[in-house]
């Protein structure tokens, strides 16, 4: 297990991370939505993730949501890289009733992210323009490169759910231990 604590005026965040476990989740982010989505994400990738948070949530939940995807994402980049005995490549696509998004992903090292979601507006009280921010800074700070496409969907809450459900499995694959592969690429590091 590795931890990291980012502490700014704006949040206060610690973050516990086994990329090798079992899908333990210990949310407290003051987000609930959040804590929902990170939940799921630990259980289908199968990395335990504890995070606690305090922040400005009396302002917005902005500063939560993309400090804590800052935090994980270089939880993440400590436990991968270098990358070795290691898929390194990952995709799924997860159904939740009548949406469904596709998540391809490369343990690369050169971070990108393309994302192409349509829900706005809000769920609940969480605005769906923060999942974005939340998947770029944890695309951004892990160093991966990765593509988070809707392929259809109409219920905002699914389709976010399906996007954090694909990217755990596409991640849970692309870590996938393979003693085989060695270092997984011709240049010979990641």
């Amino acid at each position: 297990m590795i931890s990291k604590t980012r502490t700014t005026k704006e949040t206060d965040i610690t973050v516990s991370l086994e990329i090798n476990g079992t899908g333990k989740a210990s949310m407290n982010t003051g987000v609930g939505f959040l804590d929902h989505m990170l939940e799921s994400f630990s259980k289908h990738s199968l990395m335990d993730i504890s995070i606690e948070c305090k922040g400005d949530t009396h302002i917005d939940d902005h500063h939560s949501v993309e400090d804590i995807g800052i935090v994980l994402g270089s939880l993440i980049s400590e436990a991968i890289y270098p990358v070795k005995a290691m898929e390194r490549f990952g995709s799924a696509n997860i159904v939740m009733d009548e949406a469904c998004v596709s998540c391809d992903l490369d343990l690369s090292n050169r971070p990108f992210l393309v994302f192409e979601l349509s829900p706005t507006g809000k769920v609940g009280n969480f605005d769906t323009e923060l999942v974005e921010e939340f998947f770029r800074a944890v695309v951004l700070n892990a160093r991966l490169s990765v593509h988070i496409v809707e392929l259809r969907g109409k219920n905002k809450h699914h389709v976010i759910e399906a996007a954090f459900k694909s990217l755990a499995v596409a991640l849970r694959r692309a870590t996938t231990k393979n003693e085989r592969i060695g270092t997984p690429s011709t240049k010979g590091t990641l």
